[in-house]
């Protein structure tokens, strides 16, 4: 760098500086920030080799240890709600250098500090979630580390409050900063499943194209996906086009992860703002992307709310979203606007994940308004999940017949290993009933649940013990909350595919397997997906009647998917492999 590019680059993080004490930087570039662009060094010696194990990247509703947050004064009353949520469910570390003020501040409000941590470290912005590290497990359940990409932003000290919470705790830390490993990405454009697949707008791809303002090596969406794969254990990178009127471009302000298979997407009127190009690309992931239990998504919708004089991001309102959300544990904190767009939201919210404490916090008042500056919730908060994860991964079983035997599946992991594992279950609203699982090998567990004689609602939860007496439960607010088997109350289409289709038979199975295909006269495609929805086998069947014989690799284990596809429509059976 020359002598005048380091003048100018030493006047604009001083402008910077004094522009911050009176007015919090944006989630997006500032003018002169974006002026500084190509004097400013993105890659620094700070790079580290990828995990030597296969890694996970947690999913956002997983089991949380640390809630991590930014102290920035002018946000302090939504800061203060952040924390007096959280402390109940984990540990808040805060960074700030004027602990003094905050914590009499927040002791002042009655929040107990003994669960915060202060930590004193420089910082630029308030935006976290954009340049935090992630945790991953090297192979599922065991080591805990942080991973830390280069942050899309001329924020030195934010870019490197990924290795000051590494330090802090004394977790490994994983940098994709130099080399063919110079990836810039962002928290907020990044969403797992916690089973290999995440979700990214296109933003990943253009920032990472040749001609970047970073500096960083061009790359091929194929090695961005190898730098995702090595780094985080993605797998499957779903990326979607970036929207014309979000300018951020990040999914969390429109899109949220419930669970495994469960969408919660921003909905508009019809024709306006992004509604048009969210639907495009929310259609497109359900077509093509089948949840890693290889079924399609489910896709529930939460209106994204207009201005009080009823304007939207195209019209000059705010980019207001309900998605904007984060999971700590058994709460979730939900950005909220005023109450008759609020009131509706949250109990949509409390709908979808019964049990879980629902609580809203104003992002959009005269005092504290964070939704000007382009992010909500999700946007200043960041999580550290627990060390030592207990992993319990099931597909909830939504309808069966009345008098049905229905085997309860699931994958739980420890890294102590598995004691016991159990299915309480319920018709009505009564006691729960114990019943255990059995291990089948491959960290998969069972059960059968004999289900009522008569239209009614079976209720049930999964609870596991570790080797080293850890216990919990899935869904994590259970018993307040449960999944829900509706009995008798099959869909017309549930019925119709069963009578084309019938269940494999034998299952579980060793070998092949066999299904009844009845008056099926057309070519079936035939597809078979593992549990991180990953493709194993594609075939067809020329004439769909009769027994069909299905071989099984013998290297395929655990549960599997076969899906039928013809004009009939989709139909998926579950196979358990042992």
């Amino acid at each position: 760098m020359n002598r005048f590019a380091q003048i100018f680059l030493l006047l604009s993080v001083v402008s910077t500086s004094i522009l911050w004490s009176q007015n919090p930087l944006p989630k997006g570039l500032t003018q002169s920030e974006k002026i500084s662009l190509g004097s400013v060094s993105f890659t620094q010696n700070r790079v580290t080799d990828p995990p030597t194990e296969p890694v996970r990247a947690m999913a956002e509703w997983e089991e949380v240890e640390y809630l991590v947050i930014t102290w920035e004064s002018n946000f302090q009353n939504i800061l203060r709600q952040i924390v007096a949520a959280a402390v109940n469910e984990c540990k808040v570390i805060i960074t700030t250098q004027n602990q003094s003020s905050v914590s009499n501040y927040l002791s002042s409000a009655g929040i107990d500090l003994s669960q915060v941590i202060f930590m004193n470290e420089n910082w630029d912005s308030i935006w976290i979630r954009d340049y935090a590290g992630n945790t991953v497990y090297s192979n599922d359940v065991g080591e805990r580390a942080i991973t830390d990409w280069i942050y899309n932003r001329p924020r030195p000290n934010d870019d490197v409050m990924p290795s000051a919470h590494a330090s802090l705790l004394d977790l490994p830390i994983y940098i994709t900063n130099t080399g063919t490993n110079d990836l810039v990405n962002t928290g907020g454009n990044f969403m797992s499943d916690g089973l290999g697949t995440a979700f990214a707008s296109d933003l990943i791809l253009d920032e990472n194209a040749a001609g970047n303002p970073y500096g960083v090596s061009a790359k091929t969406e194929a090695e961005i996906d190898g730098i995702m794969n090595a780094y985080m254990g993605i797998d499957r990178y779903i990326k979607m086009p970036t929207l014309p009127y979000d300018v951020i471009h990040h999914i969390d302000m429109h899109m949220k992860l419930l669970d495994e298979e469960t969408l919660l997407v921003s909905q508009y009127p019809p024709g306006v703002a992004d509604g048009p190009q969210i639907e495009a690309n929310i259609s497109e992931v359900v077509a093509n992307y089948p949840s890693v239990f290889g079924t399609p998504y489910k896709v529930e919708w939460i209106p994204a709310p207009p201005s009080s004089s009823g304007q939207y991001p195209d019209t000059g309102g705010y980019y207001r979203t309900f998605t904007n959300a984060v999971f700590i544990n058994k709460t979730v904190l939900v950005p909220t606007y005023r109450p008759e767009v609020d009131g509706p939201a949250l109990e949509r919210w409390q709908e979808l994940l019964p049990g879980y404490n629902i609580v809203g916090i104003d992002v959009d008042n005269s005092e504290e308004n964070l939704i000007s500056l382009l992010g909500a919730i999700h946007c200043i908060t960041h999580t550290i999940g627990v060390d030592e994860p207990l992993w319990i991964v099931h597909q909830p079983i939504d309808q069966a017949a009345q008098g049905a035997m229905v085997s309860v599946d699931a994958r739980i992991e420890h890294s102590s290993g598995i004691q016991e594992a159990m299915v309480y279950w319920r018709e009505g609203s009564g006691s729960f009933n114990a019943v255990p699982m059995t291990a089948i090998g491959n960290d998969l567990w069972s059960a059968d649940l004999q289900m009522p004689n008569t239209v009614s609602q079976v209720d049930y939860y999964i609870q596991a013990t570790a080797n080293s007496g850890k216990t919990l439960v899935r869904p994590l607010v259970a018993p307040d909350g449960f999944w829900t088997i509706n009995v008798g109350n099959l869909s017309i289409e549930d019925f119709s595919s069963r009578r084309f289709i019938s269940d494999a038979v034998p299952n579980p199975t060793n070998g092949a397997v066999e299904f009844r295909l009845n008056q099926i006269h057309e070519t079936i495609q035939v597809i078979i997906y593992n549990v991180l929805g990953q493709e194993l086998y594609h075939g067809e069947i020329p004439q769909g009647h009769g027994n069909y014989r299905l071989e099984l690799n013998p290297e395929w284990q655990g549960v599997l998917w076969v899906q039928f596809e013809g004009s009939f429509g989709r139909v998926h059976r579950q196979i358990l492999k042992l």
